[in-house]
């Protein structure tokens, strides 16, 4: 061979560059396969529960702004205006006390439920498509990611069996309760991350815990001692983990802590040698889990409760919103084996909290029983009887009628933070519950070699069913005047300035709040639907006080009468205007008794402007 032939790499470089490129590239892709094939399982079951939700919330997707949930439409548009203000922070145009509603008091987002974290994460969606899109895309997300993170929480945590793991995690996201829920309540089904707090509370647990001991030869005990450092990194997580939550859906967080700590006490009266070992540290753990969290939460706590626009108190009555005793035997109206005539049982389809039906029931207490004496099955015994029973609220009512017999949560009732909590809304405590006792039934089943191996599972599956849920029932809606989606809005008022839509939203009617939704929030509106300090004595209430213009507008688009305009309603509506600050008054073409609005605003204001389909004022 010549000394003069050229060496690989002097002969041709760059396709040493290129051979060590695919040599890289390789490993990675070949990792990549490995992992899909190791976690293909899992994959499937995020898969099913993810055409499951696509399937339930189908109803929303062929055009998301021009349809909506039929059974709560009101609430569906709050919330896609919470999502529109929320992606605001992505233009740096946000804060706790928004102005962009309620104007000029604002409105305090705290003490709303906002979904706030939740609005900032999908801020790109909103922005590019809009938050009916949003709104749409995390109703479904909800229901999968729910069931999903339940799932793996019992296959990993539990080490159970991927098929019950799999029940389990679906009985967890698409429950009746979740399903009920699903009808714009996006901060009651936003539950994915309960799981990982049970995760971290476990892992912090079994971090505190010493064992139980080893004897030597003299006959002294010795101890390995608590892992200092899984405990930290536990705390730590859990903090993180409660602090979205907080921004995401409070009332979850709060339920969840509820059932932890009756969950917390059982386990240690059933286990006493683990409670003497571990306390200590799983408190110190807790404290400093705390401690992390209001490090970051103590401002926005404080907002909430006595910042400006702040409520301490909750708006609902607990004696209207307590579970009757009837509906827990009783199917879901969206299961299908359920009647619409058990809606009677509850205050609306957004709360059919309890309806698991007597069936599953039925399975849940023998699977119980059959567990045996496993602690876990204890401590879920006796969360599943505390929260179902504070469900019922200040007083048992069955079958619809009030019983006088004083119910658990009276004891509680009047509490600080507890009296905002729905006491029917304890109920959806007992999904992961009951699913639990079922998830355990089912694997112990499956390690078996006996007739239960097949009758269990059967049983279990036979039970869920008749609450098998069914698609959410939608209903088309009006499209957004083109005066707003076409942009020509900026013609009357600047961004960030008050435009008064005519008539004005209330909470019962809060369809013009779509006009700043579609907006992407680039302008305030006066009054709306919120909760607010407007009750008697600064107490929450739904909305504000009516200003006599928006009064009269109101009665003329409920009854389309022309009322007799005088000096005194022109003064008082440029008083109501400065009020407000508004730069624009706006009435639509599809406004309800459109004439003889028009005809009251123009006595009111003088001679509109034409713009696009709307008809404008200055003020």
């Amino acid at each position: 061979m010549s000394s003069a032939a050229p060496t690989a790499p002097d002969a041709a470089p760059e396709q040493a560059f290129r051979l060590a490129d695919q040599v890289n590239r390789r490993p990675r892709a070949t990792r990549l396969l490995a992992a899909v094939r190791r976690h293909r399982a899992d994959l499937l079951a995020a898969l099913i529960f993810a055409m499951l939700a696509g399937w339930l919330t189908h109803g929303l997707w062929p055009d998301p702004g021009g349809r909506i949930l039929a059974l709560n439409p009101e609430d569906q548009t709050l919330y896609e205006w919470f999502l529109a203000v929320d992606a605001r922070a992505l233009l740096g145009d946000f804060d706790l006390l928004t102005d962009r509603l309620n104007a000029p008091d604002g409105v305090n987002l705290m003490a709303n439920t906002t979904v706030i974290a939740l609005g900032i994460l999908f801020a790109p969606v909103t922005l590019l498509l809009g938050a009916p899109v949003t709104f749409a895309l995390l109703a479904a997300a909800n229901l999968a990611g729910t069931a999903l993170a339940w799932y793996l929480l019992f296959h990993r945590t539990l080490r159970t069996r991927r098929v019950a793991a799999a029940l389990g995690g679906g009985l967890c996201g698409f429950g009746p309760g979740m399903i009920s829920q699903t009808n714009s309540h996006l901060h009651m089904t936003a539950q994915w991350l309960v799981p990982v707090i049970v995760w971290l509370v476990v892992r912090l647990l079994r971090a505190a815990d010493p064992g139980p001991g080893t004897t030597d030869e003299t006959g002294h005990t010795r101890t390995t001692g608590p892992d200092r450092r899984r405990m930290l990194t536990s705390a730590a997580g859990l903090a993180g983990a409660v602090t979205a939550q907080v921004f995401i859906g409070e009332e979850v967080l709060f339920l969840a802590a509820i059932t932890l700590l009756v969950m917390a006490i059982s386990y240690a009266v059933a286990d006493r040698d683990l409670a003497r070992r571990a306390l200590p540290g799983f408190v110190g753990g807790l404290a400093i889990a705390a401690g992390l969290a209001l490090l970051v939460l103590g401002y926005p706590l404080w907002f909430q409760f006595a910042g400006p626009q702040g409520v301490a108190d909750g708006m609902f009555t607990p004696a209207y919103f307590s579970a009757d005793l009837s509906s827990w035997w009783t199917l879901s109206p969206l299961s299908v084996a359920g009647s619409d005539e058990s809606a009677r049982l509850t205050t609306g389809p957004a709360e059919y909290n309890t309806f698991l039906g007597w069936p599953l029931l039925l399975v849940a207490a023998v699977c119980a029983v059959r567990a045996g004496r496993r602690r876990l099955v204890f401590a879920c015994v006796v969360a599943g009887l505390v929260m179902g029973a504070l469900s019922l609220g200040p007083e048992v009512v069955l079958g619809g009628t009030r019983t006088a017999i004083p119910g658990p949560y009276a004891l509680i009732g009047g509490l600080p933070v507890v009296d905002g909590a729905l006491p029917m809304r304890f109920a959806l405590a007992l999904l992961p519950i009951v699913a639990t006792l079922l998830v355990l039934a089912v694997d112990q089943a499956l390690r078996s070699s006996g007739r239960a191996r097949r009758l269990v599972p059967l049983a279990v599956g036979v039970a869920l069913l008749p609450i098998f849920p069914t698609p959410l029932p939608t209903a088309g809606r009006p499209a957004v005047p083109e005066f707003i989606t076409g942009g020509h809005w900026r013609q009357c008022v600047t961004p960030g300035g008050v435009l008064v839509p005519v008539p004005l939203p209330t909470p019962k009617e809060p369809w013009p709040m779509r006009w700043a939704t579609a907006a992407d929030a680039g302008f305030g509106l006066p009054e709306g639907f919120f909760i607010g300090p407007y009750g008697r004595g600064g107490t929450a209430a739904m909305g504000t006080f009516k200003q006599p213009t928006s009064a009269l507008l109101a009665d003329v688009a409920r009854r389309g009468d022309q009322p007799a305009i005088g000096d005194e309603q022109r003064r008082q509506a440029a008083r109501d205007a400065d009020f407000w600050g508004a730069s624009c008054v706006a009435l639509t073409d599809d406004a309800p008794h459109a004439d003889s609005l028009r005809a009251t605003l123009e006595q009111l204001y003088g001679p509109p402007t034409r713009i696009a389909d709307a008809w404008t004022w200055r003020v």
